[in-house]
């Protein structure tokens, strides 16, 4: 094998890896925050969690109230008394689900968040803590 021509200064190594460079790229090793493709992974599972929490908190705030309010009176009794509460609920989690406008304002958040990420390593959570203080 022959020996490069760049010498790597003693005590630092070339970091290698087997991702591709959209994936383990940028300023941090997390992937090129301008990469706006989406895996796999991140299209099944990722935005769609993101659907459900934002359409939980933001589109269907009564009916999640409303359901909570009936299991807690309800108590052991709760999947029979509770069934009109749970089917309005879920009409409006579906509906919201089915929105292609809501599915792609789901997806463009996702990403600015994952380029916020992979630009500067602070995850989401984290930005919430500094933003209270």
């Amino acid at each position: 094998m022959a020996a490069s021509t760049e010498e790597v200064p003693k005590g630092k190594r070339e970091a290698r890896t087997v991702l591709p460079p959209q994936l383990s790229g940028g300023p941090h090793g997390l992937g090129d925050p301008d990469d706006k493709s989406l895996r796999k992974v991140e299209e099944t599972i990722m935005i769609p969690a993101k659907m459900k929490e934002k359409a939980k908190r933001e589109k269907c705030p009564e009916e999640i109230i409303a359901f909570g309010k009936c299991s807690k009176e309800q108590g052991f009794m709760m999947p029979f008394k509770c069934r009109g509460q749970a089917k309005i609920l879920e009409k409006c989690l579906s509906a919201w689900y089915e929105n292609e406008e809501f599915q792609k304002q789901c997806k463009e958040e996702y990403l600015e968040e994952r380029t916020f990420y992979r630009a500067t390593g602070i995850k989401k959570k984290l930005r919430r803590k500094d933003a209270m203080l």
